[in-house]
């Protein structure tokens, strides 16, 4: 696995390695992989409602079951720290660094995008809220600051539907043509490059929206002492409300 730089302090190496040893246990047989996790992870955080926590965990970890084991415990407590580290960084503006396997059985080949895209649209799938039907596409009446946000938002997943493949299969679906050789390497390769700070603009803006909306929607006060709606796992004076 190939990572660039160091992961923030709340999530240490050793962490990591521990994380990685425990998915490999025959007892997570059904758990996403280490770069699933994370993509996956960083949608779950974002979204008009990040998804709780015990229903990605499940999620992450394959079954309630595998939850409720030995290994699946100790897995659990490392995936709220890992999540946090996650959660910290993205509020923070920072991209995230990108946990990768390498394309094919050579661990010094170039690395693959594609697991963990997928994983993150799999996160934006999971949500309860529909990530668009929420900015209110499907509104007969046309509103240009709803334009607008749909197009953004559009823009900054684009690179996860090219690394995915999923952009060029609807290009090829609509009759559309689809840059191939060098100009389609090209064209990966700035996706692969703006991917992150296309996640930080994602999370960022629906930071925003869940301000917006938590006020116009009325919604109970969340208390100093209750958990964080990110999902983080900490109390919310302890991250999001702290001052």
């Amino acid at each position: 696995m190939s990572t660039e730089n160091s992961l923030p302090a709340q999530f240490d190496d050793d962490q990591l390695d521990r994380l990685e040893n425990l998915l490999d246990d025959p007892t997570l047989e059904d758990a996403m992989r280490l770069d699933e996790i994370q993509g996956y992870l960083c949608a779950a955080l974002a979204g008009p409602r990040p998804i709780p926590e015990e229903d990605w965990l499940i999620d992450v970890l394959g079954s309630e079951e595998t939850l409720e084991s030995e290994t699946g415990r100790e897995a659990a407590d490392l995936l709220r720290r890992f999540a946090g580290a996650l959660h910290s960084g993205l509020a923070a503006g920072e991209a995230p660094i990108f946990l990768l396997y390498p394309k094919g059985d050579d661990d010094s080949g170039p690395s693959d995008y594609a697991p963990w895209c997928r994983a993150y649209l799999a996160g934006v799938d999971a949500a309860e809220d529909d990530w668009f039907e929420f900015l209110g596409e499907d509104e007969d009446d046309e509103d240009e600051e709803l334009g607008e946000e749909i197009s953004y938002l559009d823009e900054r997943l684009f690179p996860l539907m090219v690394l995915t493949g999923e952009a060029e299969a609807a290009a090829r679906e609509h009759g559309e043509e689809w840059p191939q050789g060098e100009d389609r390497d090209e064209l990966e390769n700035d996706c692969e490059e703006d991917l992150p700070q296309a996640l930080v603009d994602i999370y960022l803006f629906w930071a925003a929206k869940r301000g917006i909306r938590t006020l116009r929607r009325d919604e109970p006060k969340i208390g100093r002492n209750d958990p964080c709606p990110c999902g983080s796992g900490k109390k919310f004076k302890q991250c999001c409300g702290a001052s």
